[in-house]
């Protein structure tokens, strides 16, 4: 797999940190969670404004490896890319490293299951999806 052609610039806030001083565990998931969202605007996936009722795509399971701590005013960014483009979900792998260095201070992935949030069902991920996908990771589609 090629290194991550999209990262997100993260921001340590005071308001991050545990009581040991790194950032707290949970917070993780929520720059995993920006920068998600921000690798999706940057392909046009969807835009700001549009509702997240028609977005059309759910999370379902999540990995996490911690690495190393982090500090406050440490500056890091986050990653994301799709790895695995199934027929009605797809495989997120996203790390935390320092915006400088490169060292890693998390990884993991995720599978996101695209979804009707009217209906409640899961359904195909949308062509334009899949195309803008593969051609931006370079990947090959086989659902």
């Amino acid at each position: 797999m090629p290194e991550f052609r999209f990262y997100h610039p993260t921001e340590v806030r005071y308001g991050d940190l545990d009581p040991q001083g790194h950032v707290n565990n949970a917070k993780f998931l929520t720059f995993f969670e920006q920068a998600r969202v921000q690798y999706f605007l940057e392909m046009g996936l969807f835009h700001q404004g549009d509702s997240f009722m028609d977005i059309g795509i759910i999370l379902a399971d999540v990995h996490l490896t911690f690495h190393a701590p982090i500090l406050w005013g440490t500056p890091i960014k986050t990653g994301a890319r799709v790895s695995r483009l199934g027929n009605k979900s797809l495989t997120i792998e996203q790390e935390v490293v320092h915006a400088e260095s490169g060292q890693q201070f998390a990884s993991g992935a995720v599978i996101m299951v695209a979804y009707d949030y009217h209906s409640g069902q899961s359904i195909p991920i949308p062509a334009n999806w899949r195309e803008k996908i593969s051609i931006y990771e370079g990947l090959t589609t086989s659902p």
